[in-house]
């Protein structure tokens, strides 16, 4: 049965530190339709993305709109970690004449949307099944690192999603090497957070600290995708042991989430790096690292880790919902 209209149109946006996504909703629970995907540096401001998508789709501004943004949303004033753009809501919404204009992290969003995803949409990583009811965690490393989770209300099918920065948080060493890149990355940059190991700019800092490491001097200027690429067709080894540390990095962080959320409903993972390297993620020291919590191991092992793959980002419904609880 197709939903009944609900309420005002609406324009929904997934904006990280690279892309743009944007899709238009005609109302309250209808699908989504005319998405589009706008390269951020593209335009000089998020006010002109939104206006060029709007041509491309041939409507007025709606009544409503709702942005999940990577970034830290704590009042009027935005401003992005990963990219220039900066602006008000409140001069954002009278600019493009919205009714209603709702802001929020792009991954707290994300963790609206997932009790929507289905089962084919998830590709299970260990673990058994997920505890109905519990908290779930989210961890997606994109051209940074975004951390949310979901917190159960006590309430059936209600959840509150967390609002934070958790891809900020200081990363730790598992073993020797490990220790001797996290030395390497402190040197260069001071702060070590899991995202600068993790994200689309930690594959170029732990590229360049292996080369470092490993003697061959300044870093050859590859791209995080190039990097991965020479990673998964093992054409060159600093890029094979970059992604062996991502994937090892990324497995520590989300065991130190699930253990901080108490996170038995499972552990999602988003972003658009960890789907592309398909089978090599599964094969990689992800998993291990996620268990390796010492006398906690035996509460880690039965949470399972969830990979998203989804055509449509899912934090464009995660807006939606927003909407809704706003």
């Amino acid at each position: 049965m197709s939903p009944v209209p609900t309420g005002p149109a609406r324009l929904l946006g997934d904006v990280g530190g690279t892309n743009a996504r944007f899709a238009w909703q005609p109302f309250e629970g209808a699908a989504l339709s005319n998405i589009v995907t706008l390269p951020c540096a593209a335009f000089p401001t998020l006010a002109e993305a939104l206006r060029a998508y709007l041509r491309q789709i041939g409507r007025p501004a709606p009544p409503c709109c709702a942005i999940g943004i990577a970034t830290p949303v704590t009042g009027d004033a935005v401003r992005m970690t990963n990219h220039h753009w900066a602006f008000s809501t409140a001069a954002l919404q009278a600019e493009l004449g919205f009714e209603r204009l709702v802001v929020i992290n792009d991954f707290t969003a994300l963790a609206l949307a997932l009790p929507d995803l289905g089962a084919q949409e998830l590709r299970q990583l260990g673990g058994t099944a997920a505890v109905p009811g519990a908290a779930k965690a989210l961890i997606g490393p994109g051209t940074g690192l975004g951390v949310s989770g979901l917190l159960p209300t006590g309430q059936a099918g209600r959840w509150l999603a967390l609002q934070g920065e958790g891809g900020h948080v200081s990363l730790a060493a598992g073993n020797a090497r490990e220790a001797a890149v996290l030395d390497v990355l402190r040197r260069n940059h001071g702060h070590v957070s899991a995202e600068r190991a993790v994200s689309g700019i930690g594959l170029t800092a732990l590229h360049a600290a292996l080369r470092e490491l490993d003697g061959l001097g300044a870093a050859d200027d590859l791209t995080p995708g190039e990097i991965t690429s020479m990673g998964l067709d093992s054409s060159n080894p600093q890029c094979v042991e970059t992604l062996d540390l991502f994937c090892a990095f990324l497995g520590s962080a989300a065991g130190n989430l699930a253990l901080t959320l108490g996170a038995r409903g499972g552990v999602y993972i988003g972003g658009g790096i960890v789907p592309r390297l398909g089978a090599a993620f599964e094969r990689s020291r992800f998993r291990a690292c996620f268990e390796a919590k010492g006398r906690f191991r035996s509460y880690l092992e039965p949470i399972p880790v969830f990979v998203i793959h989804t055509a449509v980002s899912p934090a464009l419904l995660g807006a939606a919902r927003a909407l809704l609880a706003a």
